[in-house]
């Protein structure tokens, strides 16, 4: 797949630059202002620190239960050029959307659909060192984790590359075609948890996780989960 690079110095969000975007378009910029991830979650990223990109992708006539393993899709493919340029330490991929480091996040992704197309948006944190008190002990970078002299082009060419690799396989065969990928990545897996479909949502599925299914969805005790943010639980919480 031949990527066609758009970048800017600042944006709003390179997902909404992509709206107005074809297949095989890549959004990049040194800033974004209003960034955001699932279930609106703001993304902090200061200038010229780290990885903010949108890639729009065809997803002409397929069904809307393949489309929806999109996401995992893109994770591995953020997985994997992530474990590449850290010298092959293992990444974890947290359903839906994140991928870990030694159990802090790494990279978010965001993916949006726009009729036959979707916008597959990620942040990877490279050259950050420091965050928000509420995402501080929770997040990791590239530099945190002693690769402090990676450049920010190095990721983006190693996500655009696992990518162009995973995408037209994603196309044609499904999740299926590395599911046992996804899976040996999965930190849920055996974990007490809890899943809300949106912010704030009152109605949440708890349970030991089984997994991440390959449909794509998150099994949670007999019950799979389509859609939602999963925290693991301390038994604590479950007094």
């Amino acid at each position: 797949m031949n990527w066609r690079l758009y970048h800017k110095e600042s944006t709003l969000s390179t997902n909404l630059d992509a709206r107005q975007g074809r297949p095989g378009d890549v959004f990049t910029a040194d800033e974004q202002t209003a960034g955001r991830g699932r279930l609106d979650h703001p993304w902090h990223s200061g200038k010229g620190e780290n990885l903010a990109l949108s890639a729009v992708l065809d997803v002409t006539d397929l069904p809307a239960e393949h489309v929806a393993t999109l996401p995992l899709m893109v994770g591995l493919g953020v997985a994997q050029a992530v474990e590449r340029l850290l010298g092959g330490r293992r990444t974890g991929i947290k359903w839906p959307n994140d991928v870990l480091v030694a159990g802090r996040k790494i990279a978010g992704i965001l993916c949006e659909r726009h009729g036959e197309r979707v916008i597959a948006g990620l942040g990877v944190n490279v050259n950050a060192r420091r965050f928000p008190d509420a995402f501080a002990a929770r997040a990791t970078s590239f530099a945190l984790e002693g690769a402090a002299n990676v450049p920010v082009a190095a990721v983006r060419e190693a996500v655009l590359a696992e990518l162009a690799r995973l995408y037209p396989v994603w196309r044609g065969q499904g999740l299926s075609a590395f599911y046992a990928q996804i899976a040996e990545r999965d930190v849920l897996k055996g974990k007490i948890v809890e899943v809300s479909q949106s912010a704030g949502d009152a109605q949440r599925v708890r349970g030991i996780c089984g997994g991440i299914a390959p449909t794509g969805v998150l099994r949670v005790g007999d019950e799979p989960v389509y859609a939602g943010e999963a925290h693991i639980l301390a038994i604590s919480d479950l007094a």
